[in-house]
C-alpha cells in the first residue's frame, strides 16, 4: 500500500487506504493508483515496489506501474489534470470530470474528486475500460465527501513519512 502503512491513522484515512487497496486488488488490469491534491501533492498511492516484494508467486507476472514509482504516476496525474483544466477553461467546457489516455502498452485514467483532488489509475492495455472507470467513480463517490483539509494534511504527513509509526508497514495490503 504505502511505505508507512496505516497504523496510527484516523479511521477516515484508514478507510481511504482500504478503498485504494481494494481498487488495485479487485479491478483486473490496474497496475498502480495515485490520489493527488489540487496543489499537486501525492495524498495516497499504491506502491508497486512494495507490491512486487510482497507478491505471492501467482502475482509475479503482474505488470508494475510507471518506472515502478508511485511518485512518477502522481506527477503525471497532476500534470494531465492541470493541462485538461486549462484546456477546459480555454474552450469554456466547464469542469473536467475525467480524462483517459490510451497508449500502446497501457492506459491512464484521471478522474476529478469533488475537492479538486485527482484520482489517477495506470492500467494494462487490455483492461476493461468501463470496469476501471466504474470502480474509479465508486472511489471518487466514497472519498470525495471525506477528503477534508484535515484529512488531506494527515495523508500528506503519511506520504512524507511523518504520519503513523511505520511499525505496521504494509498493513491492509490484503496479502
Amino acid at each position: 500500500m504505502t511505505a508507512t502503512g496505516t497504523f496510527g491513522l484516523s479511521s477516515e484515512a484508514r478507510n481511504l487506504h482500504w478503498l485504494l487497496n481494494n481498487l488495485v486488488e479487485e479491478v483486473p488490469g490496474v497496475r498502480s493508483v495515485a490520489v493527488v491534491s489540487s496543489d499537486g501533492l501525492m495524498l495516497l498511492s499504491s506502491d508497486p515496489g512494495q507490491a512486487e516484494a510482497a507478491a505471492a508467486p501467482e502475482d509475479a507476472d503482474r505488470p508494475q506501474g510507471p518506472r515502478g514509482s508511485s511518485a512518477d504516476l502522481a506527477t503525471v496525474v497532476s500534470g494531465i489534470g492541470s493541462l485538461t483544466i486549462g484546456a477546459a477553461k480555454l474552450m469554456e467546457g466547464g469542469p473536467v470530470k475525467n480524462t483517459m489516455v490510451a497508449m500502446e502498452d497501457g492506459s491512464l485514467f484521471v478522474m476529478a474528486i469533488s475537492d479538486g483532488s485527482l484520482l489517477g489509475v495506470h492500467a494494462a492495455p487490455d483492461c476493461d475500460m468501463s470496469v476501471v472507470a466504474y470502480h474509479m467513480a465508486l472511489f471518487v463517490g466514497r472519498a470525495g465527501h471525506v477528503l477534508t483539509p484535515e484529512l488531506r494534511s494527515e495523508l500528506r504527513r503519511t506520504m512524507e513519512g511523518g504520519g503513523g509509526s511505520g511499525e505496521d508497514a504494509g498493513h491492509g495490503s490484503g496479502r
